[in-house]
């Protein structure tokens, strides 16, 4: 909510002329009246009508420097007659009615210009541009008849005026890493897949990686669901990666490296945030020393994530990809308390992405690490993945600690009880089928409506067509063991039941429900928790409720000058896309701040943020002009009897044909966004 002055946003008309500010009616949307803490908006213009925030708007040559950011955008693309040569008239013809040479037939031609392009335009760009400046013309026509009549420039023409502009999508304003997702499936489109790749390594260097494991909320956010189904977003994702790699090439970087500006920076851990940091720091010119705990390189991804998820060959490339950049790594380095303080005084700047690595407890009766059975998830994916990775057998200790046999995790014979409902939960009971355990359950407290939500269609359907047994509504009450042995689980069921008040339905026990599960592992994959041993006492660095890093969640630092923090160290427990997109940011400000001691935003990123709270997406929307019924293409799956004994790739991934019936079912959703300060 903000108070406007005048407004069509959304198709709202509020017009507040001619009363005190005081008496201004609110707009129901959130308009960014505030741009900054420093500056007050004045006008906002945009892809669903304008918003004027002060009587102090020369409203003609707002709407010429928006057709100017379009006419700019539209000479790139020139895919289609009505955008390219729409635009650069509706420029033309305003500028013409700005500096005081217009006429009324330039007023007409502007309107009837517009109208074409909403109609004949290929693009959801070159069809909205005109919306906002067809309302400024329709409200204000006396303004614009004023400069016509008398000849005379509008009144602003010519002053310095700040006018700040971003171009967005749907789904690039739902993805926490703001790919840009036209551009790459552009590139596809057009079999140009160095272009691709380089469109998502522009705010994403893990390209393989979320190509493959990404819960893509763009997806939920893709103007085609509107019509039908929303494109195939994470699937067209890696294709560019896989091309680079199959063809073995040098790689795609979408900038030059800068020169080195002689500072350098310190990143602990080597994680999806630590290598994102690391990649756009070093693409600066700052030399950045990478240092991990583990002998391996790509946190929790590399030993987390099973290798019939995320091939670990695909994710090297994209390791491999930051190195090139001039990233330096440190392995096998635990960072302590002492280390920290040399950071501090030897670097320009320190980033914590040490990530969540300690699994969470239950928090049920009798629940003790000592019990054999009781095996951490953090834990067990580390001993399955480096196995299975790299050939790190278990040693006699860890054998006993296990219970197990053999080199590996072999559990044969063996029933495994998995309590969660994410991406963690999901890896450990699809790796424990591969390890040969006889009966896979999951216990969850909700529905299996959630647990997609959580992960994903595809990721939940598969584990239960590879044999993984899913008990919805249900929690562990007890552990039974027999001398530190794990015999049981006593687990009660639950229902939800409807708030009478009508807020959330509660989970409610059902009495005489409870029964007894007999397993020989109890694996929980509830959360994970921060391991901030390393950062020493006497900084007193502020901590959140949830014992993670608390920063501002705008540009990273935390509450020691120099110090930054991102990923799930920072926030808990967060998806991949989310620990780059956070990285990401912090990497910018990061190079900012050490060049000029200032923690601060750039506007695309100020503008970022104030269209997400906006909301691109309106999935209210009824989107016509665009031929309905195209079928989603689906990837070919590796057989469930074959992948049931292995770690091959379950997902094959497009053929160049799906790839390119995919592509064409993108409806380039771009819009221009413009913001006078």
């Amino acid at each position: 909510m903000s108070k406007v002055y005048f407004s069509t946003w959304n198709g709202e008309l509020i017009n507040n002329m001619g009363k005190s500010a005081d008496e201004w009616e609110e707009s129901a949307y959130n308009l960014p009246a505030q741009y900054d803490e420093h500056r007050e908006s004045k006008a906002f213009i945009g892809w669903d009508g304008v918003a004027l925030f002060s009587e102090d708007v020369d409203v003609i040559r707002l709407a010429m420097e928006y057709a100017a950011q379009y006419q700019e955008y539209s000479e790139a693309c020139g895919r289609c007659a009505p955008g390219r040569w729409g635009g650069r008239i509706l420029y033309d013809q305003l500028d013409k009615i700005a500096r005081g040479a217009g006429s009324v037939s330039d007023l007409d031609h502007l309107k009837e210009i517009g109208k074409s392009m909403q109609m004949t335009s290929k693009c959801e760009i070159g069809k909205t541009v005109p919306n906002p400046i067809l309302d400024l013309m329709t409200h204000f026509e006396d303004e614009f008849m004023t400069c016509i009549k008398e000849q005379k420039p509008s009144k602003h023409y010519h002053e310095s005026v700040g006018y700040i502009a971003k171009i967005t999508a749907p789904c690039t304003d739902a993805c926490p890493a703001q790919v840009d997702i036209p551009g790459y499936i552009e590139g596809v489109r057009d079999l140009r897949f160095d272009d691709s790749l380089m469109a998502t390594r522009q705010t994403m260097p893990l390209a393989h990686v979320c190509g493959r494991v990404c819960p893509h909320p763009c997806e939920d956010a893709c103007r085609r669901t509107n019509l039908d189904e929303p494109i195939a977003i994470m699937a067209l994702k890696r294709l560019g990666a896989d091309w680079e790699t199959d063809h073995e090439y040098d790689f795609f970087h979408p900038m030059e490296k800068k020169p080195s500006l002689g500072k350098k920076v310190a990143v602990v851990g080597a994680g999806p945030a630590g290598l994102t940091t690391a990649y756009y720091l070093a693409a600066e010119g700052v030399d950045v020393d990478v240092y991990e705990e583990l002998p391996v390189l790509g946190g929790e991804v590399t030993v987390g994530v099973p290798e019939y998820r995320m091939p670990f060959g695909k994710y090297q490339k994209d390791i491999e990809c930051v190195k090139d950049m001039g990233v330096n790594f440190i392995t096998n380095h635990k960072v302590n308390a002492d280390d920290m303080r040399r950071f501090d005084a030897e670097y320009d700047a320190t980033m914590v992405a040490s990530g969540t690595r300690l699994s969470k407890k239950v928090y049920c009766e009798n629940e003790r690490p000592e019990i054999t059975g009781y095996w951490g998830a953090i834990d067990f994916l580390d001993r399955v993945n480096l196995y299975e990775k790299f050939g790190y057998t278990l040693t006699d200790e860890q054998k006993k600690e296990y219970a197990i046999d053999a080199d590996y995790v072999d559990l044969t014979g063996k029933t495994v009880a998995c309590v969660g409902g994410g991406f963690t939960s999901m890896d450990v009971v699809r790796c424990s089928i591969r390890a040969g355990a006889k009966r896979v359950i999951m216990l969850y407290r909700r529905d299996e409506k959630t647990i997609i939500r959580n992960t994903t269609y595809e990721e939940y359907h598969e584990a239960v067509e590879e044999g993984v047994e899913f008990i919805f509504h249900s929690a562990v009450a007890e552990m039974r063991d027999e001398n530190n042995v794990l015999k049981s689980l006593l687990v009660d069921r639950f229902e939800l039941v409807p708030d009478p008040d009508g807020g959330r339905p509660q989970l409610v026990k059902i009495e005489g429900e409870s029964f007894e599960l007999e397993v020989d592992y109890l694996i929980p994959a509830v959360s994970q928790s921060a391991d901030l041993s390393h950062i020493p006492e006497e900084w007193e660095i502020e901590m959140t409720s949830w014992k993670t890093i608390k920063t501002n969640g705008k540009d990273f630092m935390t509450s020691r000058k120099g110090i930054f923090a991102s990923g799930d160290c920072e926030y808990g427990p967060m998806t991949i896309v989310n620990a780059v997109g956070q990285a990401k940011r912090a990497a910018s400000v990061m190079a900012r701040y050490i060049q000029t001691g200032e923690v601060g935003l750039t506007d695309d990123e100020i503008m970022e943020d104030h269209l997400r709270k906006l909301r691109v997406y309106d999935k209210k929307e009824k989107v016509t002009g665009w031929l309905p019924g195209l079928a989603r293409q689906q990837s070919a799956v590796l057989d469930v009897d074959i992948r049931k004994t292995n770690n091959e790739e379950v997902v094959f991934g497009f053929t160049q044909e799906q790839a390119l019936a995919e592509a064409d079912r993108c409806m380039r959703c771009y819009y221009i966004a413009m913001v006078q300060a």
